[in-house]
């Protein structure tokens, strides 16, 4: 809602829109009026000379209103105060003629006519052509509500809330526009200086600036379909000579017209004031497009947001960030020099001052997000961002030496960006406290068969496998250790470790799991987990060939005790002797107790997971080859000792019990294939 408003509010300040209003406006007043009864009591009847008249008047007046932004800037003082008083003498003289000749009530055109010339007023109001728009404006609006009053006092409110829109409105868009008119006067110890500059001169360079303001609207709108077209790509080379692009939105001849005023004040001994003025006029246009327009990242402090909430909002900030950092530098602050330089052409020093005061807020609020992330809590999620900030600021470092060279923003970047190295090369090195110590991996909550403690650590593993590089040009380039110690060697060091203490810690925690099977179940799926994480980040390369090979043991290990601690006590059931003394009874309740604990197995096991649907089948099958001989040969005893009556008692028969088998491990069974599965589950939260 908030964002069709402001294209609202945007579409109301366009120079084109009023443009359009006051010359249909001025169309329809004057076509009105010449339909209405107050033109007869006031002129007469229509005839050919009158209608030629009117149409020429009319004509006239309709080119004025149009064309009124180009004839303004050429009026002279003198012009303007005879325009000023014939426009006096003209409406005191209607006024008075009106209210003698016509009586009755107004006509319908009276009242629409008395209403455009209002409108058409206030139009002509925005340019401030000879100083009295404003109060044609009131005047018409005046004779608007007297009218209505003629008619209907309930019409009388209905004319005051008409002239207090208008008015109102007015108030608002002076208000819009004059904001870069109060910087002039916001700039403290110097007011009196620029009070004391020529009116022409000063005059002069508003009108410039507010000629090139007009087109700010089409610049951001430039920049927002770049920004759009960016946040498909993710490429920086989408925005690499779209600068000429953006920068033709800018007229030629405005700039020119800009430098040429910016040559007269600097001749008439006023260069500081002309400078600090551009400055600051041009940081409005910088916060516009960083907090609202275009980025939608806020100005204050972010340090200034309670700790509880810092992460959250960091997360949702970061993306813009990137999208705002890369577009200010590849786009934004180049056109801004390209513009510092035409304006100031001829003077290249106070073009590389008034560039690095108009972009210095600017830059400095982006750097100060960077640095906030540099300090934060330590998590996996801050050590993968601060490393992807460390690469885009390692990125633009030549940019910013290029841009700002030997300035204190260049410093400041290069501050930060160490900071962010530091900070990068601690975290990693803590890493193992932080992961196995949060509380989340003291939970014992399973996530899809997957323990917690699983899921971070591989997580960990593997997005620290994709940014190895980074990781180890950190560690060498920001040492912390012994200088003997290669980078790469510390690197392994640290991820053998995590590695080492992540199966000792599943053991730990598994413990906990009443249900022994259930135990090793766990155990299959999350040293399957770490198998397929390897085959999917190449953690072998790393760890070597023989750990992994020791966890395919593991899990095959796993897999065995797992049978034997579920079904062992269910074969024993189906176990008959030669030498035992087979009786009725015997036979009766060995059948019994097998129909009893393979249920339960089977209602309890079919809500367990294994994800990994080659492991998944490979013990189902093991399950089968294991149970249905026994339980086949068990049946045809059954069947030889107790005939027909067997049947009473058999409740399964081979199918079923291989269907119910069959069913097992498959209540979370979401993802069809295993990759699908490790890709959402790993990088996810990332």
């Amino acid at each position: 809602m908030m964002h069709i408003l402001t294209q609202i509010w945007r579409l109301v300040l366009q120079p084109k829109v009023w443009r359009f209003v006051g010359f249909a406006s001025a169309v329809v007043g004057l076509l009105c009026y010449a339909l209405s009864s107050s033109f007869n009591h006031l002129f007469g009847n229509w005839n050919l000379f009158k209608i030629i008249l009117y149409t020429l008047f009319s004509f006239i007046i309709s080119l004025l209103i149009l064309y009124a932004n180009i004839w303004k800037s050429s009026t002279s003082l003198r012009f303007k105060a005879h325009t000023a008083f014939l426009v006096l003498t003209i409406t005191s003289v209607y006024s008075f003629f009106f209210d003698k000749v016509v009586n009755g009530k107004p006509g319908a055109y009276s009242l629409i006519s008395c209403a455009s010339f209002a409108i058409m007023s206030l139009r002509l109001s925005r340019q401030t052509l000879c100083g009295v728009e404003i109060d044609l404006l009131y005047f018409f609006l005046g004779c608007l509500i007297v009218q209505l009053k003629k008619i209907s006092l309930q019409l009388l409110i209905l004319g005051a809330g008409f002239s207090y829109s208008l008015i109102t409105l007015r108030s608002s868009v002076s208000s819009i526009e004059d904001g870069i008119e109060n910087v002039y006067f916001d700039l403290q110890g110097e007011n009196s200086v620029v009070l004391e500059m020529d009116s022409l001169l000063l005059q002069q360079l508003k009108t410039c600036m507010k000629e090139i303001e007009e087109e700010n609207l089409n610049l951001i709108d430039r920049l927002m379909e770049l920004v759009k077209e960016y946040n498909l790509d993710k490429s920086e080379l989408h925005l690499l000579g779209k600068c000429d692009y953006v920068m033709d939105t800018l007229s030629s001849r405005k700039i020119h017209n800009l430098n040429e005023c910016v040559k007269l004040m600097v001749a008439a001994g006023y260069k500081k004031e002309c400078y600090d003025v551009y400055s600051s006029w041009r940081r409005v246009f910088f916060q516009v497009c960083l907090k609202n327009e275009i980025f939608g990242l806020p100005t204050e402090n972010i340090n200034t947001i309670h700790e509880n909430e810092r992460d959250k909002y960091l997360d949702t900030m970061f993306e813009r960030w990137m999208t705002a950092f890369d577009v200010a530098m590849i786009i934004l602050f180049p056109i801004e020099q390209k513009l510092c330089n035409r304006v100031f052409l001829g003077f290249s020093s106070a073009a590389s001052s008034c560039f690095f005061e108009v972009c210095k807020e600017a830059t400095s609020h982006l750097l100060c997000f960077a640095d906030t992330i540099s300090s934060g809590s330590p998590t996996k999620w801050r050590l993968f961002k601060m490393l992807q900030i460390f690469r885009h600021l390692g990125n633009h470092i030549r940019k910013f030496q290029s841009l700002f060279p030997d300035s204190t923003l260049l410093n400041e970047a290069i501050a930060v960006k160490n900071r962010l190295g530091e900070g990068s090369r601690d975290l990693f090195l803590e890493m193992h406290n932080v992961i196995f110590g949060v509380p989340a991996a003291k939970e014992t909550v399973l996530t899809h068969g997957l323990h917690r403690i699983t899921f971070e650590v591989m997580s960990y593993m593997s997005l620290a496998c994709m940014s190895r590089k980074e990781l180890e040009q950190i560690l060498q380039a920001y040492p912390k250790v012994d200088n003997e110690v290669e980078a790469s060697s510390f690197f392994l060091k640290q991820m053998e470790q995590i590695m080492e203490m992540l199966p000792k810690q599943l053991m730990a925690k598994l413990k906990n799991c009443k249900d022994p099977a259930l135990r090793h179940i766990l155990m299959v799926n999350n040293r399957s987990h770490i198998e397929a994480i390897n085959q999917f980040s190449e953690l072998e390369t790393i760890f070597g060939n023989d750990w992994f090979q020791n966890n395919k043991a593991k899990i095959r290990q796993n897999i065995e005790l797992y049978k034997r601690t579920s079904w062992n006590k269910v074969l024993d059931f189906l176990k008959l002797n030669d030498n035992d003394n087979i009786t009725e009874d015997l036979l009766k309740e060995k059948i019994h107790l097998f129909n009893s604990h393979f249920e339960e197995i089977c209602r309890v096991q079919s809500n367990w997971f294994v994800y990994d649907s080659k492991l998944r089948e490979e013990i189902i099958s093991s399950v089968e080859n294991m149970l249905l001989p026994a339980y086949g040969i068990f049946i045809g005893r059954l069947q030889d000792i107790l005939g027909n009556q067997a049947y009473e008692y058999i409740k399964y028969g081979m199918f079923e019990i291989q269907d119910r088998i069959n069913q097992l491990f498959r209540k979370m069974q979401i993802y069809e294939s295993k990759s699908e599965y490790i890709y959402k589950t790993t990088l996810s939260v990332f």
